[in-house]
């Protein structure tokens, strides 16, 4: 039996957040950047201790990456944690996550790609509400950051999120929507990255039940065969089959390369999901884009294929 939801207060300016990297490492220049990032949100900032450790591909060692990660939950005067970036390493932290120190310190908890991880075990383990949204490096631009604001700062619900109109601008295929399922459906949000999602198959940190849950997904630089074998994946491991409803992301850079005997990832996505009797469409605006908007893990959502809308209808915190 899932724990019961608990929704972390909400963020307000002059707010201090903990940054942290849990997974891969920032060059110098890029850390300064996200730092500059937050801070104008209107943030003051505490940074973790090992935001600058670089193991390999991994922002320290495990040890150093865990620490941040706690110290940010357990310290009173942080009200909320943002992750720098995504990468790869949230993974290898999560045997040894406190989730009972999460669970007794609620707080406003960010990031997305590889933070997937970290959503989904923290949503297993404790009931938090989450949240899937840009990193410290993203670009927080008038959509990203409206979003940003709306859902962490100022809540409404019914809450609609309408897709991002210089999304629809851009000439890549990759970033028109496309209903794979038409209809309507409600239901909790759980998901992320499918990467993620994915490999996270048969560990005790994975999506416990997808039945009746609204789930989204998204991922990026993926051929079609690969985002095929990873729902396949996920269809013959879990219940993915009872899910009500699926929003896809924009999957940037997942067209199969020039001239290979390929599937289109539209074609994909209609073989893989488009006969299971729930509404599914793809390209709404999340991912690993540049205008996204943040969504939080555990909260009622519904899903209209019609209008290419999700409605998030209760508020992501208190």
């Amino acid at each position: 039996m899932l724990p019961k939801i608990i929704k972390p207060n909400r963020l307000k300016l002059g707010d201090t957040i903990g940054v942290i990297a849990p997974s891969s490492a920032l060059p110098e220049h890029v850390l300064n950047r996200a730092l500059s990032n937050l801070e104008k949100l209107g943030f003051k900032l505490q940074e973790g201790k090992h935001i600058r450790a670089m193991r390999g591909y991994l922002a320290g060692t495990e040890q150093e990456r865990l620490e941040d990660l706690h110290h940010m939950f357990a310290d009173p005067k942080v009200q909320g944690i943002w992750c720098l970036r995504g990468g790869y390493g949230a993974a290898r932290l999560l045997p040894e996550v406190d989730f009972k120190l999460i669970k007794k310190n609620p707080k406003v908890f960010i990031g997305y790609s590889d933070i997937t991880a970290l959503h989904v075990a923290i949503a297993e383990k404790t009931g938090l509400v989450t949240f899937h949204g840009p990193v410290g490096t993203s670009d927080f631009n008038d959509y990203t950051g409206m979003h940003v604001k709306n859902v962490l700062m100022n809540p409404t619900a019914p809450y609609k999120i309408e897709l991002s109109a210089e999304n629809l601008k851009k000439e890549g295929n990759l970033f028109q929507t496309e209903v794979i399922t038409a209809g309507k459906a409600r239901g909790k949000l759980i998901g992320g990255n499918l990467s993620l999602l994915s490999s996270a198959a048969g560990t005790p940190f994975a999506v416990k039940s997808f039945a009746g849950k609204m789930v989204f997904m998204e991922d990026i630089d993926e051929r079609p065969y690969r985002v095929d074998r990873m729902l396949t994946q996920l269809l013959q491991s879990s219940d993915l089959k009872k899910a009500a409803g699926i929003a896809l992301g924009i999957f940037d850079g997942c067209n199969p390369n020039k001239d290979e005997n390929s599937l289109s990832l539209i074609e994909c996505f209609k073989d893989r999901l488009g006969n299971l009797g729930i509404p599914v469409i793809y390209g709404l605006s999340f991912g690993h884009i540049g205008h996204q908007f943040t969504l939080p893990v555990g909260i009622e959502a519904e899903l209209n294929t019609d209008t290419k809308t999700l409605t998030f209808l209760e508020s992501a915190v208190q």
